[in-house]
C-alpha cells in the first residue's frame, strides 16, 4: 500500500511508485482514498468528467473535521472560489476570464525579461563562486517573474515566501491538526495581502496581469472581489512554488548524470525537449486529485476491472505515471534528454484543469537551466542537497553548488 511516511520516501519515492505500479495499480487505501499509479489510468482520469470540489466527497478524510473547525473558528466557510478548486461551469467562466491575461503572446514577450533575470542571477553566482541554487536562482526567478507579471506592489518577500510554503502544505496527505491551523492562518493572511495589493492596483493601474484581471470581462461577466483575490493567490503561489522544483530538481538530475548534462550543453537543439524530459523525470507536482461523481471503472491491466464508487477521493500520481515503463520504455527510470515521447508526461495535468501556466514554466525552466549549464562548465555539487520533506510539491530545500 501507498505509505509516504516511510523513512527516506521524500528523498526518493520512485522505487515505491514502481512497486505500486506492478502490484497495486488501482489502490483503495486504508485511509479511504483511491490511488492510480499507471500512466494510462492517470491520463484517463485527468481527462474524465470528474469533480475537484471536496464537497462531493462521500467519505471525507481524517482531517476534514479539523479543517471545518479551523474555518468555523475564523468565521470562514472553507469554500474556495479558485478555479483550481471549482468544477464547470464555474471553472470554465473563471479560467476564461483569467486566460485573457495569460495568452501565448504575453508569455513570449516575457522571454527577454526572464533571460535578463537569469543573466543577473548568474552574474551574482559567478562573483560568489559557491551558492545555494534554490536561493540564488530557482526560487527568485519564478517569484520575480510572477510578481512582475502581476505588477505586485513592493512587499515583504520573506514573509510571502513563508506564507506560500505554509499554504501549499494543504496539498500534502493527512497533515496534523496543528498544521491545519497554521495553514488556515496563512490562508487568511495571504488573502489580506492579496486584497491590499488589489486595492493598491485599482488606484495605480498599469499594463500588467493584476490590472488585466481587475478589468477582465467576457459578455458582461467579471470576477467578484472574492474570486479576484482567490485567482491572484492561485497565480502567485502556483507561479513560483512549482517552477522552483523544475529548476532545482532538474539541475540536480543533470549533475547526477554528466553524460546527459554535457549532451545538452553541446546541443542547443535539445533545449525544448530537454525541459520536457526534466518535467517527466522528476515531476514538480507529484499528484493531482479528482472526485468521482458517478461509479468509475478502471479497466486497464485488470481482468475484471475496478469500480471506484461515486463520491470517492482519487489520487492520480503524476510522478509515478511519468516513470511508467509501459509508456516510456524500459529506461523510464533514466534521464534521456532526447527521449522521443518525453512530452507525453502528465506533469501539467490534462483535461479542463491542464495547467494554465505550462508555457511560462517551460520558458523559465528552459532559459534558467540551459543558461546555467552553459555559463558554468565546472558547475558541481558543493555539499549534500536537502529535500523539503514534501510528498506532493517535492523539491529541494537546500542545493549547495559551486560554479568554478
Amino acid at each position: 500500500m501507498f505509505n509516504p511516511f516511510t523513512p527516506g520516501f521524500t528523498d526518493d519515492p520512485y522505487p515505491h511508485y514502481a512497486e505500486l505500479r506492478a502490484s497495486e495499480p488501482v489502490e483503495h487505501n486504508e485511509l479511504g482514498f483511491w490511488a492510480l499509479w499507471r500512466h494510462r489510468d492517470v491520463a484517463e482520469v485527468l481527462r474524465a468528467k470528474m469533480s475537484v470540489e471536496d464537497r462531493n466527497v462521500t467519505n471525507q478524510g481524517p482531517m476534514a473535521d479539523a479543517y471545518a473547525q479551523a474555518y468555523e473558528e475564523n468565521g470562514l466557510t472553507g469554500d474556495s472560489p479558485s478555479m483550481l478548486d471549482r468544477d464547470p461551469p464555474d471553472h470554465t467562466r473563471l479560467r476564461k476570464l483569467v486566460s485573457q491575461a495569460f495568452t501565448p503572446r504575453t508569455i513570449e514577450r516575457l522571454t527577454p525579461v526572464v533571460q535578463g533575470l537569469v543573466d543577473d542571477a548568474l552574474d551574482r553566482m559567478d562573483d560568489e563562486g559557491k551558492v545555494d541554487l534554490i536561493d540564488a536562482l530557482a526560487f527568485p526567478l519564478p517569484f520575480t517573474v510572477i510578481s512582475v507579471m502581476l505588477g505586485m506592489p513592493d512587499t515583504d518577500t520573506t514573509r510571502l515566501r513563508e506564507l506560500s510554503h505554509t499554504v501549499v502544505r494543504s496539498l500534502e496527505p493527512v497533515p496534523d491538526e496543528g498544521t491545519v491551523r497554521e495553514i488556515v492562518a496563512a490562508q487568511i493572511e495571504l488573502k489580506q495581502l492579496a486584497s491590499d495589493a488589489i486595492a493598491w492596483k485599482r488606484a495605480n493601474p498599469a499594463n500588467d496581469l493584476l490590472t488585466a484581471l481587475i478589468n477582465a470581462e467576457d459578455s458582461g461577466d467579471v470576477l467578484s472581489d472574492e474570486e479576484l483575490v482567490a485567482q491572484v493567490i492561485l497565480l502567485y503561489v502556483a507561479g513560483h512554488e512549482t517552477t522552483v522544483n523544475l529548476i532545482g530538481n532538474g539541475t540536480l538530475a543533470l549533475l547526477r548524470d554528466r553524460e546527459q548534462l554535457d549532451r545538452w550543453r553541446e546541443r542547443p537543439d535539445l533545449d525544448d525537449n530537454a525541459v520536457e524530459e526534466l518535467l517527466r523525470f522528476d515531476s514538480p507536482v507529484q499528484m493531482s486529485r479528482r472526485v468521482t461523481l458517478e461509479d468509475y471503472v478502471v479497466e486497464n491491466g485488470v481482468v475484471d476491472g475496478h469500480t471506484i464508487p461515486a463520491g470517492s477521493f482519487v489520487i492520480a500520481c503524476l510522478a509515478s505515471a511519468n516513470r511508467d515503463e509501459a509508456q516510456f520504455g524500459p529506461d523510464a527510470d533514466r534521464l534521456r534528454l532526447d527521449r522521443d515521447n518525453a512530452r507525453q508526461h502528465v506533469s501539467f495535468g490534462a483535461g479542463v484543469h491542464h495547467c494554465l501556466g505550462a508555457a511560462l514554466a517551460r520558458l523559465e525552466g528552459r532559459i534558467a537551466v540551459a543558461s546555467l549549464i552553459r555559463r558554468f562548465p565546472d558547475l558541481d555539487l558543493a555539499g549534500d542537497p536537502q529535500w523539503n520533506g514534501r510528498i506532493n510539491l517535492r523539491g529541494l530545500a537546500a542545493f549547495p553548488v559551486r560554479v568554478r
